[in-house]
C-alpha cells in the first residue's frame, strides 16, 4: 500500500513471487509499477481484499485514512504491517481507527535520498536490519509470523519496542536529516560551494531528501527528536565556548572519534544466538536481544537463530 521507494522495492521484491499486488493513490505510480512486470490494482479494496499480509507504505501523514480503510477491506486474520520510519504513531493510529486487527509495526533500515518508484530497487533490503516491533498488546504468532518472512527476504530482524525504536531513530536517523539539512543551507555563498568537497558532501547527502519526508518523520517523531536536539546542542554548545574561552574542542573531536570506533567495529566478533521459539519467555528474550544490539537470522517452527554483539 504505497508505491514510492521502500514500498515499491518490497513490490519488486515479492512480486517476483507472482503473489504480490500494489496500490497506490497515484495513478502514475500504479501505471510505473505495470510497466516494470508487477501487478498494480485500482482501489484499496482490490489491493487488500484477498492479502494475507499488508504492508501499509504510504507516507504517515497519509495513514489517517489509510488505516481505516484497509482496515473496513481485509478478511479476518490478515496481518498487517506497515515501514513508516516512526512506530508510536502508526500504532496510536491502529489502536484508534483499526482495534483488533493484527498488527505488528515495521521499519526496514534501508533507503537512499531518493524517492518515488523510479527510485525502487528489489535489493534494496539486501542484509538490512528490519525492526518488528514487539509490544505488550502485540500478538507474538503474528509477529513470528512476519519474521519469518522478512528473515526470508534476506534481513535481519531487530525486536524491540515502538518507544525504544523511536528514541534509536531520532538519534541514528532523523537528527541526521536536520544536521544535512543545516549543513547545506550554511554553505550559501559561491565560495563555499566551489571549496565543498568530501566532508560537505557526505554530511549533506541526506539533505536530497524530499523535505516533505523528512518533516513527516521528525513532525511524527517530535518528543524522541527534541530530546536528540537538546543532546546535540548541549554538546555543539560545549565546543563553542570552549573556543570562545581560548580552549579547545578537542574533548568532542576525541568523543566522537571514540564513537565512530566503536560503530565501525560493532558487528565484528559476537556470537550465534538460539531462542527456543515455544519458550514462555520468549517475548522478553527476543526484547533482550534487541536491546543488546542483536538481530534474528532465521525463524524456524521450533528454534530462531540469530546473533548478539559481544558484550
Amino acid at each position: 500500500m504505497g508505491l514510492g521507494l521502500i514500498g515499491g522495492s518490497l513490490l519488486r521484491r515479492l512480486g517476483a513471487t507472482g503473489g504480490a499486488c500494489g496500490y497506490d493513490a497515484d495513478p502514475a505510480a500504479r501505471a510505473a509499477a505495470v510497466e516494470a512486470g508487477l501487478r498494480s490494482v485500482p482501489t484499496v479494496e482490490d489491493a487488500v481484499s484477498a492479502a494475507d499480509v499488508v504492508f501499509l507504505a504510504a507516507p504517515l501523514p497519509a495513514f489517517a485514512q489509510l488505516v481505516p480503510a484497509v482496515a473496513k477491506a481485509t478478511r479476518p486474520g490478515t496481518l498487517i504491517s506497515d515501514v513508516a520510519s516512526v512506530k508510536v504513531a502508526p500504532r496510536e493510529l491502529v489502536r484508534t481507527h483499526a482495534n483488533g486487527l493484527r498488527y505488528v509495526g515495521g521499519h526496514p533500515m534501508a533507503g537512499t535520498e531518493r524517492s518515488g518508484f523510479a527510485a525502487s530497487d528489489a535489493h534494496l533490503f539486501d542484509g538490512a536490519a528490519w525492526v518488528l516491533c514487539l509490544d505488550p498488546d502485540t500478538d507474538l504468532g503474528a509477529w513470528l509470523e512476519l519474521a519469518r518472512l522478512v528473515t526470508g527476504l534476506g534481513c535481519r530482524v531487530v525486536p524491540t519496542t515502538a518507544e525504544e525504536h523511536d528514541g534509536a531513530v531520532a538519534r541514528i536517523s532523523h537528527l541526521p536529516h536536520l544536521l544535512a539539512d543545516a549543513l547545506a543551507a550554511g554553505a550559501h555563498d559561491n565560495l563555499a560551494r566551489k571549496l565543498a568537497a568530501g566532508s560537505f558532501r557526505d554530511g549533506t547527502r541526506v539533505a536530497g531528501t524530499r523535505p516533505d519526508l523528512v518533516t513527516a518523520m521528525c513532525d511524527g517523531n517530535r518528543e524522541a527528536v527534541l530530546d536528540a536536539l537538546d543532546g546535540l546542542l548541549a554538546r555543539l554548545a560545549e565546543a563553542r565556548d570552549a573556543l570562545r574561552a581560548g580552549d579547545s574542542v578537542r574533548p568532542l573531536a576525541e568523543e566522537g572519534y571514540a564513537a565512530r570506533q566503536r560503530w565501525v567495529g560493532f558487528g565484528m566478533g559476537g556470537s550465534t544466538v538460539e531462542l527456543d521459539a515455544r519458550a514462555a519467555t520468549l517475548r522478553a528474550d527476543l526484547l533482550r536481544l534487541g536491546r543488546s544490539g542483536g538481530h534474528l537470522d532465521e525463524v524456524g517452527d521450533g528454534v530462531l537463530l540469530g546473533w548478539r554483539p559481544a558484550p
